[in-house]
């Protein structure tokens, strides 16, 4: 098979020469529609609060402002927000922009030592959080020498917060003085080098690296989706987006395909967003479909699964749902088939995409309303794509073999990390570290993960990162961090465990020994990092940990070792 380019359609021009901000908020498209007057750009769910076109344009403006003002923010300084879903939190983004800044989102779950090391990976130079994260926070900048006067709260309820200064009132004082900066105007090319954000992604091995995306890269990807849906072509008669829609936005903005696709294409499609600030509640998102009469929904799988399998789902009508796609992990016909029971009126398909391509590579054609294939879909325009056997020569159409793409929303590589960049940046590829197989019409059908991260609830975890946490307990000598498959969550990390010897031989005299040891250590993780995390597969114990003669961790080996002991019957009392 050679390499196979997108049978989608043609490219259209990608300005080189605008920042995100500029992009969404100041320029017109070809491919763009005219948003219709009136229509708000954000609704908050559980309010119903919302944010029009110049209210948002003046906010941003009036939040730059303040930044420069109260804390100097300049060109590629780092502004790193660690909050939930906030109606200001795209406000931030755009503003940051607006300075030259870059922008880095961190999990509000994360605990005061991940958040330190996002901060001091990114030597982040103010942090924007919520009020329910500020006591985290406050820890964290504390660690990264940060002062904790250059931490910002987003305003609840107009709530004011004793010494910390809040976004509205940044704002708000913005919009009081004159100005203080002058936006800058990028060079032609300049938006394929200019860094836009550093979002977190464990690549294809190792600890979370900081992935630099250029603002040409979401550019260039939702003008791949607008050319892939025939956006604002009239004579296209099964128009995916662009009528009188609205989209959910229960994804985290922090995370790429909820600030890419969910939101940024929304914008630029002229659809409203409904945008869930709490904590995802599956019966309250029940309601805010029905409540806001949202027609499109952008998922994941265990949304997907609780979509297919909650008694509560049969009690709504959703007849005015026309459009749902889900990333992140492929989902089985199964699901795809309770779907189009659930959702009759619906376009219904996968999507596929990472961090390193900000984001999607491949979504369904336009020729299916409903894909039961079991494929991510076909590649957007614009993008090249070839699967590679082990051995480096190409692979034949429905062979199996590694995912190589080349996408104009590529990234820049891994900040920092030269060695990481080698590894799956390579001449303008993307080593995506995926398994996958592609057929003739430029299908992809993912497979397997290649490279070592696992993917729980649609979110990377780095086996590398556990084990690191792992070997701080005080019985462990060695371990290695496989997957374990999870209807809901798609991976579950287990440990496998080589104890101390005075620890081993404490088990073998008390048979209660090995199970507090195991809870111990699963205790220790869940105490050191976000929930996600934890060690919900178990803990198991072994003599010794396979590696090869470089001392390479033969992590497929324990893997088939996990899958071995879970296909076993359990013992019968």
């Amino acid at each position: 098979m050679a390499e196979l380019v997108s049978p989608a359609g043609v490219l259209p021009l990608i300005p080189d020469d605008l920042t995100l901000a500029q992009f969404i908020l100041d320029s017109q498209h070809p491919s763009r529609p005219v948003r219709k007057h009136g229509i708000p750009w954000i609704i908050e769910d559980h309010t119903g609060k919302t944010l029009e076109y110049e209210e948002i344009r003046a906010r941003v403006f009036g939040l730059a402002n303040g930044l420069k003002n109260e804390f100097n923010i300049k060109e590629d300084d780092v502004v790193l927000i660690f909050s939930p879903n906030h109606v200001d939190y795209l406000v931030a983004v755009w503003a940051a922009h607006r300075l030259g800044a870059i922008m880095s989102g961190a999990n509000p779950s994360f605990t005061p030592e991940e958040l330190t090391y996002q901060i001091q990976a990114t030597k982040a130079s103010i942090v924007i959080t919520h009020p329910d994260s500020l006591s985290v926070t406050l820890s964290a900048v504390q660690t990264a020498k940060l002062p904790a006067e250059r931490v910002i709260l987003f305003s609840v309820d107009g709530a004011s917060y004793g010494k910390q200064i809040t976004v509205q009132a940044l704002i708000d004082r913005g919009l009081a003085s004159g100005d203080t900066f002058q936006e800058r105007k990028l060079r032609s090319g300049e938006g394929k080098i200019k860094v836009a954000f550093l979002s977190f992604s464990s690549g294809t091995t190792g600890m979370p690296k900081a992935v630099a995306i250029p603002h040409y890269a979401p550019i260039a990807n939702v003008i791949q989706l607008a050319a892939h849906h025939r956006l604002n072509d009239p004579q296209w008669e099964d128009q995916r987006f662009g009528r009188d829609d609205i989209c959910c936005a229960v994804l985290p903005l922090y995370h790429i395909y909820g600030l890419v696709f969910n939101t940024h294409f929304s914008f630029f499609s002229g659809i409203p967003i409904v945008l869930t600030v709490a904590k995802f509640n599956f019966l309250d998102f029940l309601k805010s479909i029905v409540r806001h009469r949202i027609t499109h929904l952008m998922l994941v799988p265990p949304q997907v699964v609780l979509l297919c399998k909650h008694p509560a789902v049969k009690e709504y009508d959703f007849s005015h749902v026309r459009y749902l796609t889900s990333g992140a992990a492929p989902l089985s016909r199964e699901l795809m088939e309770r779907l189009i029971e659930i959702f009759p009126n619906a376009s219904i398909g996968q999507s596929y995409g990472t961090t390193e391509s900000s984001t999607v590579i491949t979504t369904w054609s336009l020729d299916k309303r409903c894909d039961l294939s079991g494929s991510a879909g076909q590649l957007l325009p614009g993008i090249t794509a070839r699967v590679e056997k082990p051995d480096g020569t190409l692979a034949h159409f429905d062979e199996p073999g590694e995912l190589v793409a080349k996408t104009p929303s590529l990234a820049l590589g891994y900040a920092g990390n030269s060695k990481a960049t080698r590894e799956t940046f390579v001449n303008g590829w993307l080593r995506t570290g995926d398994e996958v197989r592609m057929n003739r019409r430029g299908e992809i059908f993912v497979l397997d993960r290649l490279k070592e991260m696992l993917k729980v609830r649609g979110f990377q975890v780095a086996p590398a990162e556990l084990e690191g946490c792992i070997l701080d307990h005080p019985d462990v000598v060695d371990t290695c961090v496989v997957g374990v498959q999870d209807d809901y969550s798609g991976e579950l990390p287990l440990a496998f465990v080589v104890l101390r010897h005075d620890a081993a031989k404490h088990v073998r005299n008390d048979p209660t020994a090995a199970h507090e040891i195991k809870q111990s250590i699963m205790k220790h993780v869940a105490d050191n990092k976000v929930a996600y995390k934890k060690l919900a597969g178990g803990v198991e114990f072994i003599d010794v940990v396979p590696k090869n003669p470089s001392g390479k961790l033969l992590r497929r080996v324990l893997r088939d070792k996990a899958r071995e002991m879970r296909s076993r019957p359990a013992a019968k009392l």
